[in-house]
């Protein structure tokens, strides 16, 4: 991959890799170490949830950061910040009142810090060789997280929630060190003579977004991962309903995840016109093959429809490096929080409508419930789409890099 020939690229991938593994390891080690500290099945539950929950609020409101600042200082910044954070959750005697608190603060730390990531890798590739960077960072993502969750039980044994936390401290100072040493500094998008309010920055990114049909339609597009989610959000009784236990859940998880790299990592070796004809077919195709589950087929291949349905969802990389090159640079770090903020609520209600009709329904037939809605919706998102696609393009000029 010609990405890879980028010095700042490698950088910028060992540094997110780095700390998406050791935020895995702190999610395990957090709810354990709430579980063992309040004996609340409840706290542990609200734990994990803070872990996603502050993001909606960050992401709209600190992604402009991202644009008004450089963005290698916002990385390091939050970096620095949650490494320290995350470094006093691991004292002992703490309550749960305060841990809770520190978690916040280190998740709305993230929301900058992602907006950063995601607007500095177009400027570093270039238009030509940021959808392969993208897609290899997504692939490392995705890897990172299956690691993290896989190994944190293991740590946990090996050297306790405590060491831990550490070890997740230890990922952000390393991510930071990675950024200060491998990334150059850019000054900040939004020229300092241009005077934009905080609260300006929110309304503009808010109103670009609202008032683009092509952007509305790349938001549709990741939005549809809300519903393929069901899978997912139901791996654990539907290894139960399949007669399996832990090893099929992780099958289940690893499948859509391994599907997922394989079809990033294809995609991007497609010319760029290619992969725009095939955005619509493919959010189908992430949705239909959770459909057959209405047959209660076997585990094998369950298994396989996942993996099916993770290639699919590949189309993800297209959604969102095109989404990226139809925005100014300057409103790059807005305008993705807002798109993250959009997804994040989507796969959270996905998750828990999931869940609400699985007591009703079977798994299996819960999953194929939400693969027939995922492709009637995908079918409207492409509608949208080509409309969107039909008006004139206003794509601004790649910043350089």
């Amino acid at each position: 991959m010609a990405a890879f020939a980028s010095g700042e690229y490698r950088a910028l991938l060992s540094a997110y890799t780095v700390s998406m593994a050791g935020d895995q390891f702190a999610r395990v080690a957090l709810s354990v170490l709430i579980f063992e500290r309040t004996g609340s099945a409840a706290l542990t539950a609200l734990t994990y949830a803070l872990t996603f929950l502050p993001d909606l609020v960050g992401g709209p409101l600190l992604s402009g950061l991202a644009d008004r600042r450089p963005r290698r200082t916002v990385m390091i910044v939050a970096d620095v910040l949650r490494a320290v954070l995350v470094a006093v959750m691991a004292l002992p005697g703490l309550g749960f009142p305060v841990i809770a608190a520190l978690l916040v603060v280190v998740q709305l730390a993230g929301a900058p810090a992602n907006a950063a990531r995601g607007a500095l890798l177009p400027q570093i590739l270039g238009d030509d060789d940021y959808p392969a960077g993208q897609a290899g960072l997504s692939s490392a993502g995705q890897a990172a997280q299956v690691a993290g969750f896989a190994g944190g039980g293991a740590l946990i044994v090996a050297i306790g929630t405590g060491g831990v936390l550490l070890a997740d401290a230890a990922t952000f100072a390393a991510s930071a060190a990675l950024v200060l040493l491998g990334i150059r500094h850019r000054d900040a998008a939004t020229k300092a003579d241009a005077k934009r309010s905080w609260g300006r920055d929110v309304v503009a990114g808010a109103r670009l977004v609202a008032t683009t049909p092509k952007l509305r339609a790349l938001i549709a597009f990741a939005c549809i991962s809300g519903i393929y989610i069901a899978g997912e959000a139901l791996a654990a009784p539907y290894a139960a309903e399949l007669g399996g236990g832990p090893t099929l859940v992780g099958l289940l998880f690893a499948g859509f995840a391994a599907g997922a790299v394989a079809g990033m990592l294809l995609l991007a070796r497609l010319p760029e016109p290619v992969r725009l004809r095939l955005l619509p077919v493919l959010a189908v195709c992430s949705c239909l093959p959770l459909v057959l589950c209405v047959l209660d087929p076997s585990a094998p291949v369950v298994v396989l429809l996942f993996v099916l349905s993770g290639v699919a969802s590949g189309y993800q990389v297209t959604a969102s490096t095109t989404f990226m090159r139809n925005v100014p640079d300057d409103r790059r770090g807005q305008a993705f929080g807002l798109a993250v903020t959009a997804l994040k609520v989507a796969q959270g209600v996905g998750v828990g409508l999931a869940g609400v009709v699985a007591e009703e329904l079977t798994a299996h037939g819960t999953v194929a419930l939400a693969g027939v809605v995922g492709v009637l919706a995908a079918i409207g998102v492409g509608l949208m789409w080509r409309s969107a696609s039909a008006v004139p393009s206003t794509r601004p000029t790649p910043a350089p890099g």
